[in-house]
């Protein structure tokens, strides 16, 4: 197995203190590592920390070479833009010089229909802008996908099969994955390990092991059920 990320001892704080506190962890190669946590645990810190969008203290190391695709858990943008959907993805196959089969890939991927590409993104539901940026996300061959709720907004049906195809496309390409969910079913059928962030503590494993009705009660504060998984 070959490293795509090394954390070691990383330490995000604002002006109230630390959300992120003496944070380690590796990533391999083609390994699914899901986050979960309350609201308020530093999830997305982390994420926009990985990316290089905040300062921190520690060491982050990406494998060289690496590639990132990222999926905001919101993305902010005034429904009036005159951009569409294709302009979006044209964009982004042009900055990462992609060809064009890369883009029709992506859309089928992402169960995004043809007659949504000439909307303006802002007439778009959530759940079709959520993929869209997706499918924007997986354009250029990324080696690492960060994903923030990539399915909000989506229906359950459509929500699993867009799992299942990312987890087809993470081992066919060997592609890191870190993805953040409140589903702690998804965690169990999709992840390899988890990380757990909680406010005091954190805890890093495999699913089975670490997502116990004990840990999950000390992360969120309350009791918390929780059923196997095979």
């Amino acid at each position: 197995m070959s490293v795509a990320l090394q954390v070691r001892n990383l330490t995000v704080s604002f002006d109230r203190g630390p959300v992120i506190d003496d944070l380690s962890l590796t990533l391999e190669a083609g390994e699914s590592l899901a986050v979960i946590g309350p609201t308020g645990s530093g999830k997305s810190v982390l994420f926009r920390t990985l990316i290089g969008a905040l300062p921190f203290q520690g060491d982050v190391r990406w494998a060289p070479g690496t590639t990132m695709g990222y999926v905001p858990q919101k993305l902010d943008i005034e429904r009036d833009v005159p951009i569409t959907a294709m302009d979006l993805l044209l964009a982004q196959r042009h900055v990462r010089r992609a060809a064009a089969a890369e883009v029709r890939r992506a859309l089928e991927l992402v169960e995004l229909e043809d007659a949504m590409l000439g909307q303006p993104i802002g007439a778009l539901s959530g759940g079709q802008f959520q993929r869209l940026l997706l499918g924007f996300a997986l354009i250029g061959h990324p080696t690492v996908l960060l994903l923030d709720e990539p399915t909000a907004g989506i229906d359950e049906p459509g929500e699993e099969r867009l799992h299942e195809r990312i987890d087809r496309l993470r081992r066919e390409r060997r592609l890191a994955l870190l993805v953040i969910s409140h589903e702690l079913s998804f965690v169990y059928r999709h992840a390899d390990r988890v990380l757990c962030l909680g406010r005091r503590a954190h805890a890093l494993g495999r699913p089975a092991d670490v997502l116990t009705p004990a840990r999950l009660e000390e992360l969120y504060g309350a009791p918390m059920r929780s059923h196997g998984h095979r």
